[in-house]
């Protein structure tokens, strides 16, 4: 016996759906600033151990770490309005500080560890945190 389903009409949606087309496209950017660095740790910890690739060393994973929050920074900036109107951006207002908190605390130690270089990503994910706040604060939200 074989089994059929109806699937006509029907809407899959792995994730929340955004509130307006302008969030889905600041959330597809924000996962891929999210998703390359923890990728290139993933592939440079596999490759280096494993793979005997000692060309994969920790600048291949410390340089998108540090990159991504300057990126979320100009994101932020250009998608001011989602910060802003809470009915229209609040999926990504949440996500963007979140994801900042996350490479925050990197960013911190790669500041120790590896370059003072991590300073201006530290800085990049404070001005997020900070910018979010006082917008919301400014739209009384």
């Amino acid at each position: 016996m074989a089994f059929k389903a109806k699937t006509e009409g029907a809407v899959k949606v792995a994730t929340i759906p955004a509130k307006s087309p302008q969030e889905s496209r600041a959330m597809k950017f924000l996962a891929a600033c999210t998703l390359v660095p923890i990728l290139c740790f993933a592939f440079q910890d596999l490759g280096s151990e494993y793979g005997g690739m000692d060309w994969l060393t920790y600048g291949y994973v410390a340089w998108p770490m540090m990159i991504a929050p300057v990126l979320m920074l100009i994101l932020f900036f250009r998608n001011g309005e989602l910060i802003r109107n809470p009915h229209v951006g609040a999926n990504f207002s949440q996500t963007i500080k979140i994801v900042a908190v996350m490479y925050l605390f990197w960013n911190i130690i790669g500041a120790i560890g590896y370059s003072w270089l991590a300073v201006i990503s530290v800085l990049a994910c404070l001005a997020i945190l900070v910018a979010d706040w006082q917008l919301k604060k400014r739209t009384g939200t």
